[in-house]
């Protein structure tokens, strides 16, 4: 597929791309497939498939599905890689400080200086609403199988609307009202607007729900990169939670960490980030069997001044004394009067054999702040204390002296700040839900304003189909 993705969906010409595509959907599959073999589990039939048959068999339709964790794994919001929203939404808070030149597209988000013609801001979506597309293909071709067995029906099915529910999740957090598509119909997509971001939330919700049901408890493969019904549930839970219906936040956090088989909690916050950690709900293989996560290439540096981003003091300034986060999640480096730090959560920044590190994107430790935030939303604070220490205890800082609902509640954005650094823009989207953006990038930013809150529609979508205008305020 193009990377101009919504140019397809909107406009005439684009249609009669998108009619193209549909019809050669496996071959291009099977294309993107040869530099990504670790995620196919049976070998790829060499002749060239079409749309319909590539769903008549398990091997691949399963190949059809594993190509999207592919691609989401290599471009775009979820990446390790540089322009993913762990070092982009860093530096557009207060997480990051920059270090590269003033060309690279990065230095807008560090300088709130973001253009709705910037590179990432159309990588981002263009990747986001492929894999979108991708995955609605596999909905349509699952369903209209006469083939496939239930149980596998019932997997790619769960799967495929797994993946909707959370790229549409980021798409909203990032840019605000969306277009919303479910289809591969280009009579339909060519006319796409944007959808109000609740009605969005709600069809989050009902896909995820769906996956959970369809999906099994336990994991179809090795290495926890293939969703389940707990996936489902955790991502649910933080859909839950963003929507404030602590309740249904709370059951489905507790749905996960009530299978103490499964997910084990680990003491040792080395172990956390390997790929084996049993405190991982699912994540994203590497691209070949002895490479790593690309999360350590990405914020690694061995000596300064540092090449493109480093950790800021804000940030390092915010870990409690005794925290083992900082200990084992950072590092510093100097060079003569000076020293930086950066991430550390992911220690392998090249190949190894064995393979150690894959990119972990749902983990237990945000199930139990989760459970714990709603639980003081709710006056449950004894049950929230509790949550909330288990994560302090752990990284060997005492029980939290909060007493108050609000004290609480305060204590678990804090706690989530030093738990979630570099992860998936966690802090931008939790100083946005909790109405702190301003109040928390202000003083740190002179050049922060409130409609920074969302990011531009890219500008060349919007020329391409004036249907999705108007540009988001401020841009």
């Amino acid at each position: 597929m193009t990377t101009n993705n919504l140019h397809h969906f909107c406009s005439t010409n684009s249609a009669k791309v998108l009619w193209k595509i549909r019809i050669t959907f496996v071959s291009l599959f099977f294309i993107c497939l040869s530099s990504c073999d670790s995620f196919t589990e049976t070998d790829i039939p060499t002749s060239e498939l079409n749309e319909f048959a590539v769903f008549e068999q398990k091997n691949t339709a399963n190949a059809a599905m594993t190509d999207i964790y592919a691609k989401i794994r290599d471009n775009g919001i979820l990446t390790g890689k540089t322009y993913g929203t762990g070092k982009i939404l860093g530096l557009y808070t207060d997480e990051l400080s920059w270090w590269g030149g003033d060309a690279d597209p990065s230095k807008q988000f560090y300088s709130n200086s973001v253009q709705a013609n910037n590179l990432v801001i159309a990588e981002w979506w263009n990747s986001a609403y492929n894999a979108i597309y991708a995955s609605n293909a596999i909905i349509e071709g699952v369903t209209a199988s006469t083939a496939l067995l239930k149980s596998d029906k019932d997997q790619l099915l769960g799967e495929a609307k797994f993946v909707r529910g959370l790229l549409y999740f980021y798409l909203i957090q990032l840019y605000g009202d969306v277009p919303y598509i479910t289809t591969t119909d280009y009579t339909v997509n060519v006319k796409v607007s944007r959808m109000p971001k609740v009605e969005i939330y709600n069809k989050i919700i009902k896909d995820l729900n769906e996956a959970s049901e369809l999906l099994p408890k336990n994991y179809i493969s090795e290495g926890r990169v293939r969703p389940n019904f707990y996936a489902a549930k955790a991502l649910l839970a933080r859909v839950y939670l963003y929507n404030r219906n602590w309740d249904e936040a709370a059951n489905s956090a507790s749905a996960v960490l009530n299978n103490t088989e499964i997910y084990i909690w680990q003491e040792d916050l080395s172990n956390v980030f390997l790929k084996t950690s049993t405190t991982a709900i699912w994540q994203l293989m590497p691209r070949t069997a002895i490479r790593n996560s690309d999360d350590a290439f990405t914020f690694i540096f061995n000596s300064g001044p540092p090449p493109q981003v480093a950790l800021s003091m804000n940030l390092v300034n915010s870990f409690e004394s005794g925290d083992l986060r900082k200990k084992l999640w950072t590092r510093a480096i100097t060079n003569g009067p000076n020293t930086w730090h950066h991430a550390y959560k992911y220690k392998k920044s090249s190949t190894s054999n064995p393979q150690q590190e894959y990119s972990i994107v749902l983990r237990l430790s945000e199930q139990y702040l989760i459970r714990a935030e709603a639980r003081a939303q709710q006056g449950e604070l004894i049950g929230a204390k509790e949550d909330l220490n288990k994560i302090r205890n752990t990284a060997g800082l005492p029980s939290t002296t909060a007493v108050s609902q609000s004290e609480i509640v305060i204590a678990i954005l804090k706690e989530r700040r030093v738990e979630f650094f570099t992860e998936f823009g966690h802090r931008f989207m939790d100083l946005k839900r909790a109405e702190q953006l301003d109040l928390a990038l202000r003083n740190v930013k002179e050049s922060w304003n409130t409609t920074d809150k969302l990011l531009p529609i890219p500008q060349n979508e919007i020329n391409l189909n004036p249907a999705i205008a108007p540009q988001n305020p401020g841009y």
